[in-house]
């Protein structure tokens, strides 16, 4: 057998046993990877090629390697979800940097961690004045979480004292032309709907290369051909304009009408629909 093929079935077989591994593994080794997961995955690496160009003879000793390797890691996986003990040991643990506005400096020189390299990890989070966090954590992988203090932190609904409905998020219900059937579930919809969305703007879902649609039921597609103009939605929009006809034509029949009970339904009605219309309008905007 030619030398070039024998490295071929021996990388394919290789990749295919690293595959199973990385399954067994789990995905948090993909994640967030801690300086353990990092010389692990390294180690894992260097055994996988040193099989591939058969470097190791018998190749049974790299074969017998790689797997003690993969083994110990499932092994470990395994026993530090059940202890807190050996998931510290092996991955390390978080630590306060910044305490009360304060920067702990013991903590960071016990990290190796320079005023430099933490002024860069605030910058990468959108934090450039030290002053503004309460409260900063170095996580295992030593990335840095921060809490702004309570006058810089963003304002949310919450603080305007909004009650907000909770949202299904964005679903992507076309991909490559193919229409996805659960996605649309998870929004209540079905084909024939997103047909109807497609036609209204002269679309095929063949010609649709990424089509999504938000929580408030606005379909935004990406078509294969970036020459054609797509119209933007207008779901919204036409939303607005029939709520503020409908508060316009019953301000209009109220002034219209002789009966006093009707003139007070119409009325009374349009002061339910100007308040809907003062909840959403910056909504549908």
């Amino acid at each position: 057998m030619p030398d070039w093929l024998q490295i071929i079935l021996r990388s394919l077989g290789v990749i295919i046993v690293l595959v199973v591994l990385m399954r067994l593994l789990g995905r948090k080794i993909a994640a967030r990877m801690t300086f353990f997961d990092v010389g692990y995955t390294v180690g894992i690496g260097v055994i996988a090629a040193v099989l591939s160009l058969n470097l190791v003879h018998p190749p049974l000793l790299g074969w017998m390697a790689l797997l003690t390797w993969g083994l110990t890691g499932i092994v470990l996986s395994f026993l530090s979800l059940k202890s807190k003990m050996v998931r510290e040991w092996i991955h390390g643990q978080e630590s306060v940097v910044i305490k009360h506005g304060k920067v702990m400096e013991d903590q960071l020189k016990k990290m190796r961690y320079s005023p430099e390299d933490l002024l860069q990890q605030l910058r990468s989070k959108q934090i450039f004045n030290l002053a503004d966090v309460e409260f900063a954590v170095m996580e295992a992988n030593g990335e840095i979480n921060a809490l702004l203090k309570a006058n810089r932190q963003p304002l949310n609904a919450k603080h305007l004292g909004v009650e907000t409905s909770p949202e299904t998020g964005t679903q992507t219900v076309i991909i490559d032309g193919n229409m996805m059937d659960e996605p649309l579930a998870t929004m209540g919809l079905n084909r024939g709907w997103l047909q109807t969305e497609l036609d209204k703007i002269g679309v095929s879902p063949e010609n649709v290369f990424l089509g999504q649609v938000d929580a408030m039921g606005e379909l935004y597609v990406d078509l294969f051909d970036d020459a054609i103009q797509v119209p933007k939605p207008t779901t919204r929009q036409l939303l607005l304009a029939t709520l503020e006809k409908a508060k316009a034509d019953l301000d209009s029949f109220s002034l219209d009408t002789d009966n006093p009970k009707a003139k007070k339904m119409y009325q009374h009605s349009a002061k339910e629909v100007a308040s809907i219309l003062s909840d959403v309008r910056s909504l549908l905007k």
